[in-house]
């Protein structure tokens, strides 16, 4: 019987869901969300909250309990850096699971787990991304006209020198 246990062992010693769990809460914080079964992004869900709302102030204290569950340093810069300023006006409630069918080989339950600040479909308040429209040129039109223009009298001047180089030496020639 299960009576007054409090959270899914997912059929794993210790050591092994705890090193699980950490992995997968450095790949969540890197790509912002992960596919995995429901039952391993619910207990997903309950390891990286509080590491989320430690990283909502960043002092030296808070980096090193950090690191102490995510063994990852690319991990916790990017918690620090980019992730906490984002989250930190919201009290909790940092992960979103969608429940996205059943896993083709043992038709396990799949879901995804993702960060709620991250997502710019369900996230309303985010500001829009400013779209630059790309070509291939790189000056614009009337840069280049005056580039030209620039250009053509040295060009002729150049081709003309020549010229006259010859014609003189032709005469000279004709001349003795």
């Amino acid at each position: 019987m299960r009576h007054g246990k409090k959270f899914n062992h997912l059929s794993r010693t210790a050591s092994h869901r705890s090193a699980l769990l950490s992995n997968m809460a450095c790949s969540l914080i890197e790509h912002k969300r992960i596919n995995t079964t429901v039952a391993k992004a619910k207990a997903l869900r309950v390891y990286v909250e509080p590491i989320l709302t430690k990283a909502k102030e960043d002092t030296t204290h808070n980096r090193r309990t950090v690191f102490s569950y995510l063994q990852s340093k690319e991990a916790v810069t990017e918690l620090f850096r980019t992730i906490a300023p984002k989250i930190a006006e919201r009290n909790g409630g940092y992960t979103r699971i969608i429940k996205t069918g059943f896993r083709q080989g043992d038709a396990a339950d799949m879901a995804m787990i993702e960060l709620v600040d991250f997502n710019e479909l369900y996230n309303p308040n985010a500001e829009e991304k400013k779209v630059t429209r790309r070509s291939r040129r790189g000056t614009p039109k009337a840069a280049e006209a005056v580039a030209e223009v620039k250009e053509t009298p040295a060009k002729e001047v150049k081709t003309e020198e020549p010229k006259a180089d010859a014609a003189d030496s032709t005469e000279e020639k004709a001349g003795e």
